[in-house]
This record gives C-alpha cells, sequence and structure tokens, in this order.
C-alpha cells in the first residue's frame, strides 16, 4: 500500500517520465486522407485538366522530327595478315618506329572509329566542311511542300547568311564549335552491337533528306579520315625505316627493314584502293518516311499524371496546414 501511493506520489511530480502514448495518434487516418481527397476534388479536377490541356497544346506545338540511320560492318583487314606474321619477329624493332604490327594490344580500329566520330574535333570538322552550322543551330521547322528548311528569323537571315542572335558575352552571334558539338550530340547516335560487332549510325532531325545526308556524309567522312590516318602514319614509319637501313650495315637488319617497309606499302596501297576503309556499308541511309517524334501521346499522359499528383499534394497540404492553425 505505501508503495502504491509513493508510485502515485512519483507520478505526480513528475508526470513527463510516464508519457502516454496512444498508438492510434501516430497512425495516417486513410479515411481521412481519402475524405480530405474527395473535398477537394474540384480542385483537382481544375488543375488536371489545366495541365492536360497544357500538355495537349505543348504536344501539338513540336514539330516532327526524322531519323535516318546506316547499318555498317567492320572492314575486315586483308593487309592485316602480313602484319601480324611479322609482330612476333620484329615487335620491339617496329614499335621504335611507331609501327603498329597488330600482335594484339593496340586500339581496335573499329572502337576507335566510333570513338572518333564521338569527338569535338571530328564534330567541328563535320560541321565546318559541310557548312551545316545553320540546318544544325537555326532550324525551325521543315516544309514538306517544298522539301525545305524553315530557319527561326531571330536566330538566322538565310537570304544574307547572317546570325542575329542576341547573346552576351563571351558568346558571338554566329554560335561557336563548342556550342554546336552540345547540340550535335543530341542529334547523332553510334551504335555498336556486342553481339554482332555492327555499328549503327543514326541522325534525327526535323528535315528527313537533311538526316538522310549527314549519316551518308559521316559514314564518308569518318572512313576518310581514318584512312588518312593510317597513310599518314604508314608513310612516317617508312621514313624512319628507310634512315635506319641508311645508318646500318648488318645485312640481317636492313632485310627486317626492308620487310616493315614493305609491310607499310601494303597498308598504303591498300587504303587508297578502297573507299570503305573501316565500314563497309550493308544498309544505307533512307529518307524516312514516318517520323520518330515526338511522342505526343506520351507527353499529354505524363502531363495529365504530373498535374494530378500535383493537384493531390496541394489539397493535402492546405488540408494538414489548416489542421494545425
Amino acid at each position: 500500500m505505501n508503495k502504491q501511493v509513493q508510485q502515485n506520489h512519483t507520478d505526480a511530480q513528475f508526470p513527463h517520465m510516464n508519457p502516454v502514448h496512444n498508438p492510434v495518434e501516430d497512425e495516417i487516418d486513410l479515411r481521412e486522407l481519402f475524405s480530405v481527397i474527395w473535398q477537394g476534388k474540384w480542385l483537382i479536377i481544375a488543375i488536371t485538366a489545366i495541365f492536360a490541356i497544357g500538355s495537349v497544346i505543348f504536344a501539338l506545338m513540336q514539330p516532327n522530327t526524322y531519323k535516318s540511320e546506316a547499318l555498317l560492318a567492320p572492314a575486315s583487314e586483308e593487309q592485316g595478315g602480313g602484319l601480324s606474321a611479322l609482330a612476333g619477329q620484329f615487335g620491339g624493332l617496329a614499335s621504335m618506329a611507331g609501327i603498329n604490327l597488330g600482335g594484339g594490344g593496340g586500339v581496335d580500329k573499329t572502337q576507335m572509329a566510333i570513338e572518333v566520330m564521338k569527338s569535338r574535333q571530328f564534330a567541328s570538322q563535320f560541321i565546318q566542311s559541310h557548312n551545316i552550322l545553320p540546318e544544325l543551330m537555326a532550324a525551325d521547322k521543315w516544309d514538306m511542300a517544298t522539301d525545305a528548311l524553315v530557319y527561326d528569323s531571330e536566330l538566322y537571315n538565310p537570304q544574307t547568311k547572317t546570325w542575329l542572335r542576341e547573346v552576351k558575352a563571351p558568346f558571338k552571334p554566329e554560335p561557336s564549335m563548342q556550342e554546336a558539338f552540345k547540340e550535335f550530340t543530341k542529334v547523332i547516335a553510334v551504335n555498336s552491337a556486342k553481339d554482332t560487332g555492327m555499328v549503327t549510325i543514326s541522325v534525327e532531325h526535323l528535315s528527313p533528306s537533311v538526316a538522310q545526308q549527314w549519316v551518308t556524309w559521316l559514314v564518308e567522312d569518318i572512313n576518310k579520315v581514318m584512312k588518312e590516318r593510317d597513310v599518314t602514319e604508314a608513310h612516317r614509319s617508312s621514313e624512319f625505316l628507310e634512315t635506319q637501313i641508311a645508318k646500318t650495315n648488318v645485312a640481317d637488319i636492313r632485310t627486317i627493314l626492308y620487310q616493315l617497309i614493305e609491310e607499310q606499302t601494303k597498308t598504303i596501297m591498300f587504303a587508297e584502293v578502297r573507299d570503305e576503309y573501316v565500314f563497309k556499308t550493308i544498309d544505307p541511309a533512307l529518307v524516312p518516311e514516318e517520323k520518330a517524334g515526338p511522342k505526343r501521346a506520351l507527353i499529354c499522359v505524363l502531363g495529365t499524371m504530373l498535374g494530378g499528383m500535383l493537384a493531390v499534394m496541394i489539397v493535402l497540404i492546405r488540408h494538414f496546414v489548416r489542421k494545425e492553425d
């Protein structure tokens, strides 16, 4: 009895040490949430409808885009047989001349070509050599009747070929190659299939004919660039080997050097007689007839869902703010 009286006395003095826990208060009342949502149904419907209408208008305002693509196969290296045969014997000597004999430690030529296409240097050369900066940066829409691009009048004047952009320093009215490269990477894709090794180059643009033309140019240019690289390297290696021949009188070493020069000559001859040096075209690019984008139905669905979720959040937040006041 005395213990009970002491306990009651302690509880009366320190009520905070014996809190009453009500698990019902910690649980979310789903019925209350549904009731709040039901009471705010008209606000939810209104906001969702606004977002739905806005997404429809936005989707309809987006111009059609067309994708053209080409399927390529890595070109077989017929000249590689002789080089590979020499790799085991003369690899050390060849490496002094900067010659890759295909002994297995080098970079795959196909993968190198893909990375070159993705590089800033290649993109800049491609844009400048084909003069496609207006089509890349200032195109507004495509006129199907005339198969001509319509340019944004606030960016570019096609009659005078002058740029009219209003930009702040350090930018200029004419886009720089850094700006162009960012846009270039958005419309061009290069993918390699791991199982087959096939390479797909695709371009998505407002004009289907422009998309097809760019894919064709890309295939031609990457073959040309890789060919020029190998030919330049072969000439430089041959000059080095000829210099070494003049410096030695040992017959065996001279024989080895002559064999290396012969292989570099084969590389040059092989490159000169074949246009499709790195990639062979399996399925060339065509002018697409069907649009690739935008996905208007998807835009409308996502816009409506976003509006609905935002409306429910607004109703719930408003309810709990009022409840705490």
